[in-house]
C-alpha cells in the first residue's frame, strides 16, 4: 500500500515517459538514467508524454509496486525543479492537481540548515 510521508525520498524522472513501460522498463530508467538503485525503497515518479498519466514505482520489501493514476480530463503539472527530488507534500499536491508554482509555504524550522 502506498503511503506518502517525509520518511521516504521521492524522485521525479524529468523526461516524458512512455506509459506503456512496465515495472522492468521503469526500473531500468531509474538505474540507467537516474543512477539510483530501484530497490532502495525510494519512490520514483514518471509522468506520461501527454501529461495525463503518472506512475509511481517503489520497491516494497519483497517486490516492486507500481501505482498508476490516469486522468479522464486535464493534465498533471511537470514541476520545475533544480534537481529531481520532490517532497511528499509536493507529490500529494501534484496528484491532486494543484499548481505547484502558485503554492507558497509558511516559514518553518529546517534542521538540515543548522550550522
Amino acid at each position: 500500500m502506498l503511503a506518502l510521508s517525509n520518511s521516504v525520498r521521492y524522485f521525479l524522472y524529468g523526461q516524458p515517459t512512455d506509459m506503456r513501460f512496465g515495472i522492468n522498463s521503469l526500473a531500468g530508467l531509474v538505474q540507467n538514467e537516474l543512477g539510483f538503485d530501484p530497490m532502495n525503497g525510494d519512490i520514483f515518479i514518471f509522468i506520461g508524454k501527454r501529461s495525463n498519466q503518472v506512475r509511481l514505482l517503489q520497491w516494497d520489501r519483497d517486490g516492486f509496486a507500481l501505482y498508476i493514476k490516469k486522468l479522464e480530463q486535464g493534465t498533471f503539472e511537470r514541476p520545475k525543479l533544480a534537481g529531481n527530488m520532490i517532497s511528499g507534500g509536493q507529490l500529494t499536491l501534484l496528484l491532486q492537481g494543484v499548481m505547484l508554482d502558485s503554492v507558497s509555504y509558511r516559514r518553518r524550522y529546517d534542521s538540515s540548515k543548522r550550522g
